[in-house]
């Protein structure tokens, strides 16, 4: 299904309503959440987790949430295939946790950073490039238009190529990387308080450092985490994360 509209009032769902078979299933496929938040608290990164957790059940992958920086190891981290940040902030990782995550990536891990991941280790430029940019504040809530700049990709293939949605629009510190690949641009003329102009990328996905990188900005409200289209939207990250196509 192609979603031409997002519903801007979002209705609560069950996860069970979000379609299954949509994502092809990878046996064993083991999935690391992180919730630990420094800086910024997200209330909805604990729904958020667990609404991964549910998501993991409906499309037969593991899933494992921690806000424990101990699990960042590497005999640890190599039981994962994707490694999600879902609103992390702050400083998350001492020195031993970050060695062992650039390994984890390097070693052809994958990482999926939801909203507030742009948030965090803005100290650590390396973290900065796997997540392709860090945040630099943001105006009130409120609903845009978005356009997919890339219908093909696992995670916005089900969208239309402009639809409605309200959210935390973020704004950026620096242009993003040339290898950066856009999934998703914000129109700031249909909302107050964007500093990109004409391009204002909100999601996209790389591959950086032997691994596989994929962020979205979207994901403010715990709400979201119960919406079919953001749900697939997540799922096509992590399967895309995982180097598992469709």
């Amino acid at each position: 299904m192609r979603y031409c509209l997002i519903i801007l009032a979002v209705s609560v769902f069950s996860i069970s309503s979000f379609a299954s078979g949509k994502m092809p299933a990878k046996d064993n496929l083991n999935i690391l959440v992180y919730t630990k938040a420094n800086g910024f608290v997200h209330e909805s990164r604990i729904p958020g987790a667990a609404a991964l957790k549910l998501l993991g059940q409906e499309h037969n992958f593991q899933t494992t949430i921690t806000s424990d920086s101990t699990m960042f190891a590497p005999d640890i981290l190599s039981r994962f295939d994707v490694v999600v940040f879902i609103s992390t902030s702050g400083t998350v990782l001492g020195d031993e946790g970050k060695k062992a995550f650039q390994n984890f990536i390097r070693n052809g891990g994958g990482f999926v950073g939801i909203h507030g991941a742009s948030t965090t280790e803005y100290e650590w430029d390396w973290y900065g490039r796997l997540v392709g940019a860090y945040f630099d504040g943001h105006p009130r809530i409120q609903i845009a238009t978005i356009h997919t700049t890339d219908q093909t990709h696992p995670s916005t293939k089900h969208f239309s190529a402009r639809w409605q949605w309200e959210d935390e629009w973020y704004n950026w510190q620096a242009s993003l990387s040339e290898n950066v690949n856009v999934l998703l641009t914000v129109d700031e003329n249909t909302y107050e308080g964007g500093n990109h102009s004409d391009y204002h990328p909100i999601a996209w996905s790389q591959e950086f450092d032997g691994g596989r990188s994929w962020y979205t900005s979207l994901g403010h409200k715990a709400e979201y985490y119960t919406h079919p289209a953001f749900l697939e939207h997540l799922a096509g990250g992590i399967y895309w994360a995982a180097g598992v196509s469709n």
